[in-house]
């Protein structure tokens, strides 16, 4: 618990970049204010390779610890432990990003992880693909897509509204940092394997973001990319106004 809390403290100061020297034709861009939003610099189709791009473009990204696995390795000087930790970020709205990293201490492998996550980030869609539902609001996946890691396949399927995320434990915190509200899903091979179980579930929503669709399909399924913009609402119009007009 406190390797944790102090992981947010970190990520906290981390969002704000202090005087940032981007190195990057994409950070460049980004600290010029040319793009100003994560799904511009996706279609820009220049790799992210700093992180605080992210911290940028995506302030409020939040991050998730799915595995902490320790490596023992025997040498000639004696026995070595490394870290290897598994990280998911996103910001519940469309954007997930996942990574790895290893190291001697849990605090700086967290970190690395972290920032090995932002370079990976991915924007997926969601809509209402489901027949039992159709309202046309994006809180599902709008088709179903598979992923597949090691021995463990997942099948991500549409799911109405109110079913929830009907999966296990690692797929649940990738789908919600993901931003879908609703999901079936199906796996095989040994799911007890958190790496994999977590891999699986990253590679079926690369197959999301990378599935193209025709522009009919978008119109009846109701197919979102990214974050979606709050619609505001209409003021009621006073008496007064009414009159006037």
């Amino acid at each position: 618990m406190a390797t944790r809390r102090r992981r947010r403290n970190v990520d906290k100061t981390r969002s704000t970049p202090v005087n940032w020297d981007p190195r990057t034709k994409l950070g460049k861009m980004v600290l010029s204010k040319q793009v100003t939003t994560m799904s511009d610099a996706l279609r820009t189709g220049l790799p992210i390779r700093e992180p605080e791009i992210v911290d940028i473009l995506l302030p409020e990204i939040n991050d998730e610890v799915i595995d902490v696995n320790m490596v023992q390795r025997m040498t000639d000087s004696g026995r070595r432990v490394k870290f290897v930790i598994t990280v998911a970020v996103g910001n519940k709205d469309g954007f997930i990003g996942f990574g790895q990293a290893k190291g001697k201490e849990v605090g700086s492998s967290i970190r690395k992880a972290i920032d090995s996550a932002k370079l990976n980030i991915i924007e997926i869609k969601r809509g209402c693909g489901s027949w039992e539902c159709g309202c046309g609001k994006p809180h599902t996946v709008p088709f179903t897509v598979k992923g597949k890691s090691g021995s463990v396949e997942i099948t991500l399927k549409p799911a109405p509204r109110g079913i929830g995320l009907a999966t296990g434990s690692v797929a649940k915190k990738i789908l919600t940092l993901a931003g879908i509200k609703d999901c079936w899903t199906f796996t095989r091979g040994k799911t007890k394997t958190t790496v994999n179980y977590s891999k699986a579930v990253f590679n079926a929503l690369e197959q999301n973001a990378e599935m193209r669709v025709m522009p009919e399909a978008v119109k009846f399924v109701g197919i979102k990319s990214g974050s979606i913009e709050p619609i505001a609402e209409k003021q009621p119009i006073e008496p007064s106004q009414k009159e006037a007009a």
